[in-house]
């Protein structure tokens, strides 16, 4: 219900929460995609668990992305698991229509980095892909204004904000300024791509192999 505020003219109703959109996106949209990108923020742990221990870490990636998918599946099938069909559902966005593929390639992206790359690149691939894609979405959500055509709908100010993520990541893990701003132009480039949910898997992957054909130069 909209409560009234009394204004030279008479009342009139005021707007409530709900009415309200930033960048022309609707409240919901910016809730869920806030909730997405916490969840794609948390995998930036990976590294720091791999240095405690690759192999587990490696192995608890496994059996997340795979637990994850059987419950998809039950939940697919009309069957709830607890939190995780909650947390899911509030992830979904409306081209998710059926399987949310999302937190699969994510997993799949963190996983390839560690068993492709050694830990000092595989680091710099999992923050862009934590750090890089998740800012870029967020800014793009909430801020972006400018879509040119050649972006597929995606937005310059969120393209800007994953070189931006990746740039200081990357320079934090190699301590080199061109390695961070090779890795940091690499991430945006794949992240302005069409790829939907495939990007996950394609940017670590990309940017992990162009830091590390540059630190063989």
């Amino acid at each position: 219900m909209k409560s009234l505020s009394l204004t030279p003219f008479g009342f009139s109703a005021a707007p409530s929460f709900a009415d309200f959109s930033v960048a022309g996106r609707d409240i919901g949209e910016l809730k869920t995609e806030i909730v997405r990108k916490s969840i794609h923020f948390l995998i930036a742990a990976s590294p720091s668990m791999a240095a405690v221990n690759r192999p587990l870490t490696v192995l608890f990636l496994m059996i997340g992305t795979l637990g994850y998918t059987f419950m998809e599946y039950l939940r697919l099938s009309g069957v709830k698991v607890p939190v995780i069909s909650s947390i899911t559902s509030m992830a979904s966005r409306s081209r998710d229509a059926g399987f949310v593929m999302g937190p699969v390639t994510l997993g799949l992206g963190a996983l390839l980095a560690l068993l492709l790359y050694p830990s000092p690149i595989a680091s710099i691939a999992i923050y862009a892909l934590a750090f890089g894609d998740g800012f870029a979405s967020l800014v793009g959500k909430f801020f972006g204004k400018w879509r040119p055509s050649f972006l597929y709908g995606k937005s310059v100010e969120g393209c800007m904000a994953c070189f931006a993520a990746v740039l200081i990541s990357a320079y934090a893990v190699s301590g080199s300024v061109n390695i961070a701003v090779l890795a940091a132009f690499t991430a945006m480039v794949v992240e302005a791509l069409p790829l939907k949910d495939y990007d996950n898997m394609a940017l670590p992957v990309t940017v992990g192999l162009v830091v590390q054909l540059a630190s063989f130069a």
